[in-house]
This record gives structure tokens, sequence and C-alpha cells, in this order.
């Protein structure tokens, strides 16, 4: 059934359609904008409500993270294919300035990082790349800066390949 629904839709879109839905993001008022064809780069965008304000009436510094989180990772699961493990390994989020309203955050990946990912794993060894994506709100101004390591290695029957 899936495979239909991503044959007949695009991947990328029943995608973006399912994290749209996903419990947690529709709760928190996380929307997943774009997502491209080939999963390089992706648009989030999460308003300002009742659901997800802190005590102080700006963003909720749990939800700031969690619409960032999976993202990376599911960017080059798609990109680097089913003969690699990916898993996020550690975050850490810097809080630049309160989040008054909606905020935003694009992330892409380009040939560069995933020909390095290549290289680094090629002897089956595990990489460790450091990502980052920024959270900014409608003026463009920062609101906080993520730092995600991911963990990449080959899968044990590609390094045998």
């Amino acid at each position: 059934m899936l495979d239909w629904l991503s044959k007949k839709f695009g991947k990328a879109r029943l995608m973006r359609w399912a994290m749209t839905l996903y419990p947690p993001y529709l709760g928190a008022g996380v929307r997943v904008q774009h997502i491209s064809d080939d999963f390089r780069d992706v648009r989030v965008r999460m308003g300002l409500g009742w659901y997800n304000r802190n005590y102080v009436g700006t963003q909720f510094g749990g939800s700031l993270y969690s619409m960032v989180d999976p993202f990376f990772m599911l960017m080059l699961m798609e990109n680097l294919g089913h003969r690699y493990i990916v898993w996020d390994k550690a975050a850490d989020i810097d809080f630049i300035a309160p989040g008054k309203g909606p905020v935003f955050a694009r992330f892409t990946i380009d040939d560069t990082l995933l020909d390095e990912i290549r290289r680094q794993t090629a002897d089956g060894k595990k990489y460790l790349p450091q990502l980052q994506v920024d959270i900014h709100d409608g003026a463009g101004h920062l609101v906080a800066r993520v730092g995600k390591t991911l963990y990449v290695r080959l899968k044990p029957q590609a390094r045998q390949a």
C-alpha cells in the first residue's frame, strides 16, 4: 500500500503529508512546508499557540528542538540509500533570542556532504558528521541554533561486498 501511494503521489510529497499529520507535530503546531523530490531541501514552520508557549509567552524550547529533530537523519537515509545505517547520535541547542511568533527552519544537504560521508565510511568504519540548522522568526532574526551529530556506517552486508 505504501509503495503504491509513494508511486502515485511521490515519496517526498507523501513524507511531507505524513510528517504534518504526525501527532507530536500536529499537537505542537509544526508544519512541514516543503520537501524537495530529492530530499535535499526541507522547510519547516511552527506557529506560536497556547499548546507550545512557555511560562513567559515565547516558544517552548522543547518544541523548538522537536521541530528540527528528525530531518537531517531522514534526508541522509533517503540520499545514501538502504546500504547505510543512519542514526541521530547527539544534539545541542543554543537559544539565541525568544521566539515570539512563528518560527522557521530550512535544512539542506549537498553532494559535498554525501561524498564525504561515502568516503569516510567506505572502509566500513563509522562516521559522525556534525550538521547545523538555524531557527529564525518571521523577520529573519535568529532564534536558536541546533547542532546535530549523526552516526553513519555501511550496513554489515554492504561492508562485506
